[in-house]
């Protein structure tokens, strides 16, 4: 489903990612582990089709992700509708004005109507537990609640993949706890996971798969 074959990317003259080859498939789970620097958030971010190849190959349902491609407005749509992307800083992708808004916004962009939305923010704020704060500002949140509001926005849109950048980093030992068990359901529920941690211990508990970005880097 998701295949990098032999990928490299730079920051301008700066090598962030060495020929990189990575292979999941539908249903997997997989950990993306390695120091800082090592270029995991790139590499997530590649994934979601938001930075590409300088070298090698980037596929996903084996059609090549290339920048050109991505300029079909069509084909960029269905791709971002099948996969989703939790940023390591939720206030990064929090823009507005209530939690309800923010869930509500990728339906609404999918095109879904009105009486979907609603149901779709409604399950979503009912499993995460965001109820009560469906009509608060995003910025008056805890870390913990950003992070699951960031998530209630991507479930919302019920993605085949979901893609996660250091997804326990900075929560409380019950939040971290939750979401273990949370990125566990949707692996049961037939989901495609990748996500980045410096959590090995966590990480390896979930994961069926590993990639360590270590190994490209002297």
């Amino acid at each position: 489903m998701i295949e990098l074959d032999n990928v490299s990317y730079a920051y301008e003259k700066k090598l962030v990612l060495r020929r990189v080859n990575f292979r999941v498939d539908r249903g997997q789970c997989a950990f993306i582990s390695g120091d800082n620097g090592t270029g995991k958030s790139t590499l997530i971010r590649l994934v979601n089709g938001l930075y590409f190849p300088c070298a090698g190959r980037y596929l996903f349902e084996n059609t090549e992700i290339t920048a050109e491609r991505m300029k079909d407005k069509r084909f960029a749509k269905a791709f971002h509708q099948k996969i989703g992307y939790v940023w390591q800083n939720p206030e990064a992708q929090l823009f507005c004005a209530s939690v309800e808004e923010e869930i509500a916004f990728g339906p609404r962009q999918m095109g879904l109507n009105e009486a979907e939305t609603t149901r779709r923010v409604n399950d979503a704020l009912e499993l995460l537990g965001l109820l009560s704060l469906r009509h608060r500002a995003p910025y008056t949140l805890s870390g913990g609640e950003k992070k699951k509001t960031a998530i209630a926005a991507v479930l919302a849109m019920n993605p085949t993949v979901w893609t996660l950048d250091e997804p326990l980093n900075a929560l409380d030992k019950h939040s971290r706890a939750w979401l273990a068990e949370f990125l566990s359901e949707l692996k049961k529920a037939g989901k495609t996971v990748v996500f980045s941690s410096h959590d090995r211990e966590a990480a390896e508990k979930l994961a069926d798969i590993e990639l360590n970005l270590n190994e490209g880097h002297e």
